[in-house]
């Protein structure tokens, strides 16, 4: 039987499948809305010519490809494999990196205008063609490695959480390991009758991306300081990513441990609360720390609390000092890994 395809119906039909949706799946109206979007855009990108080398990856691919986190993950975060973006640096090689510190700067300047210009000359032009195949209508515009696809909401409230689709490129790492995931919108389970955008996305397993996370709250906790705006989620993925198991499977590779590691020693260099350089390896061998405190803490506490209240964690939410707690057992379990060495 023919199914209608949901972006081609009438702005009140839409609005009409979702508030019907949104009660089944326990879903606010808008979110469900915003969901789609992250699947089309998807959906597009993932077809396009240089699809191959691209990697999904970040918290939107524990939400859409793994099931694993139970929040509205809004942007999209890929990866351009540094051996394809950049085959005249990046050796053949299972991680490559720049020899040098100064390297580094080369590599990471030359990177960074090359993603630009690739992404408003590549797929900048490949996101507008494919969604207009789609019938999609949406502002589409480019900034540096950064493409926003705004789109007018069918409903009004939408608060914490943007009528827009944030796709970010990097170019810095291979995102391996990785594997494709099929990928389908929140409401399709439950409007069978309707067609939805799917995609089937190369994914960055859920191990690397348990390491690419803990070692970023890693950094925010040894700073000590700094902005805590939607940074609150890489702990409760965290937390989501324990239950799933794949925290234990993470702790349990060592080589993808020191890889990560590496990978930002080099790439993603940052300073602790007294100007030292932030050790990356001890994060992963022995010396992590995912829970702040002082005014951290208090940061982190306020972008949790939002979160919450704009309804972006579905069912019942732990509370902040839960989080805390389950990741600090996450953070005991890691330090004491008898593989450390």
């Amino acid at each position: 039987m023919h199914k209608a395809w949901f972006p081609s119906l009438s702005s009140n039909d839409r609005q009409y499948a979702l508030r019907v949706a949104a009660p089944r799946c326990g879903r606010r109206p808008y979110l469900l809305e915003k969901d789609i979007w992250v699947v089309q855009a998807l959906s597009v990108l993932f077809s396009a010519p240089f699809a191959n080398d691209l990697v999904f990856q970040g918290g939107t691919s524990l939400s859409k490809a793994y099931d694993i986190i139970r929040r509205l993950s809004e942007d999209i975060d890929i990866t351009y494999d540094i051996r394809a973006f950049a085959p005249d640096f990046a050796a053949d090689s299972e991680e490559p990196l720049p020899p040098t510190r100064s390297q580094e700067k080369r590599w990471t300047r030359a990177i960074r205008a090359r993603l630009a210009e690739w992404t408003k000359e590549y797929a900048l032009p490949a996101v507008q063609e494919g969604l207009a195949r789609s019938r999609c209508a949406a502002d589409v515009r480019a900034d540096a490695d950064r493409i926003y696809i705004g789109y007018t909401p069918l409903f009004d409230g939408y608060g914490f959480v943007k009528p827009e689709v944030k796709l970010e490129f990097g170019a810095r790492s291979t995102g391996e390991p990785r594997k494709r995931r099929p990928v389908v919108c929140d409401a399709s389970l439950h409007l069978p009758d309707l067609a939805f955008p799917a995609a089937s996305p190369s994914v960055m397993l859920a191990e690397r991306t348990f390491w690419e996370k803990a070692t970023a709250m890693h950094v925010f906790c040894k700073r000590e300081r700094g902005r805590g705006d939607r940074l609150s989620r890489h702990w409760h993925d965290l937390v989501r990513l324990a239950d799933g198991g794949y925290a234990a499977t993470a702790l349990a590779d060592r080589k993808l441990a020191r890889t990560v590691a590496r990978n930002k020693s080099v790439f993603f260099r940052e300073k602790d609360a007294a100007g030292g350089w932030i050790d990356y390896r001890a994060a992963v061998t022995g010396g992590l720390q995912l829970v702040p405190t002082g005014t951290a803490r208090g940061v982190l506490a306020d972008d949790y609390g939002r979160m919450l209240r704009d309804g972006m964690l579905l069912g019942d939410g732990e509370t902040f000092e839960d989080i805390m707690g389950r990741c600090a057992d996450i953070d005991l379990r890691a330090n004491s890994y008898e593989g450390n060495a």
